[in-house]
């Protein structure tokens, strides 16, 4: 392996009591095996692994972008990943950047040929999870639709006579916007579909 610069990335959940001092000593001692160069410890402390955002994990993608390191070595693929989605999005981003990825526990290894074959399943596994997303969406929509529901945002009624009397009486657009709780937009078209078009073309004010 090529890369000597690596980064350490530990995560702890949020059962009380965990702590990532196991995790780092396992990787500090492969690493020292290994005779790389460990360049920073990125470690999130109670953090859910669905949790969308993950400071210390942000901060390492964002210094994979700047190759500050050559490789990033975690202990099990699911103290890297949020999902599988994020997992394969996140190792093709290190890929792009040139950036390796090493998984101790799950012998994972991005820059040997086994750890790319097994990338290229993690990512056929992705795809597939994405598929069955969308067939569920798809098949739960047909469904409401034979069920006669309506789908979609519902449509805003708009009361033209009430917005004409308020313009009679010197309200601007945004004043009966905010009365009857009505973009702005909405009431333009309105009025204009009910009368063929406005002369009042200040319709923000």
């Amino acid at each position: 392996m090529k890369a000597q610069r690596i980064a350490i990335y530990a995560r702890t959940s949020t059962v009380a009591g965990q702590s990532p001092q196991m995790q780092l000593q396992e990787l500090t001692e492969y690493a020292e095996r290994r005779g790389f160069q460990i360049v920073e410890e990125y470690v999130d402390r109670g953090s859910s692994g669905s949790r969308e955002s993950r400071p210390a994990l942000d901060r390492l993608m964002n210094d994979a972008r700047r190759r500050k390191f050559d490789a990033v070595l975690v202990w099990k693929i699911d103290r890297f990943g949020r999902s599988l989605r994020h997992l394969v999005n996140s190792l093709a981003e290190l890929e792009c950047v040139g950036v390796a990825f090493i998984s101790l526990r799950d012998n994972l290894d991005l820059t040997t040929a086994s750890g790319r074959l097994m990338f290229g399943i993690i990512a056929s596994m992705a795809e597939f999870e994405r598929e069955l997303i969308r067939e569920r969406v798809r098949a739960g929509l047909r469904n409401a639709t034979r069920k006669g529901k309506k789908l979609g945002r519902p449509r805003v009624v708009v009361d033209v006579e009430r917005v004409a009397a308020l313009r009679s009486a010197g309200a601007s657009w945004r004043a009966i916007s905010h009365t009857l709780g009505v973009g702005i937009g909405t009431l333009y078209n309105a009025v204009s579909e009910k009368a063929g078009g406005l002369n009042d073309p200040e319709c923000g004010v």
